[in-house]
């Protein structure tokens, strides 16, 4: 029992979790949408944003287990299911290409669209 609690192990094993779906929305979204701009990453800083909003919006209410969700949605999953450094890897490439309103749309969409996002959970995380 004492491996569900460690927060190490919920860390691990939510991040674990987090990248994989990452790579799922990178492997089988992004073919989908027909382009070379970004948007699998957009979308999963944008979802984890929201999510990670909800979940700090919820645990204001809430007294008991405040810490394992934080360390094992929190910290485990949004971080590894985010990623800035694809984020900034891609506007790199974008720039490098000369195709630099990509790399400012992508900039400006991913900085504002995570914000309303977080707020957005904020809000509906909270009773």
């Amino acid at each position: 029992m004492e491996m569900i609690t460690n927060p190490f192990w919920l860390v691990f094993f939510g991040g674990g979790l987090g990248s994989v779906a990452r790579y799922g929305v990178s492997r089988y979204v992004q073919p989908l949408l027909k382009t070379t701009y970004p948007a699998s990453t957009l979308l999963v800083n944008v979802v984890a944003s929201l999510i990670l909003g909800f979940l700090v919006g919820w645990l204001t209410a809430r007294a008991s287990g405040r810490e394992t969700y934080r360390l094992l949605i929190g910290v485990g999953f949004c971080g590894g299911f985010s990623t800035f450094s694809t984020f900034s890897t891609d506007t790199l490439f974008l720039m490098q290409t000369g195709r630099w309103w990509a790399a400012a749309s992508n900039v400006v969409l991913n900085v504002m669209l995570c914000l309303l996002a977080s707020l957005a959970g904020l809000y509906l995380g909270r009773p």
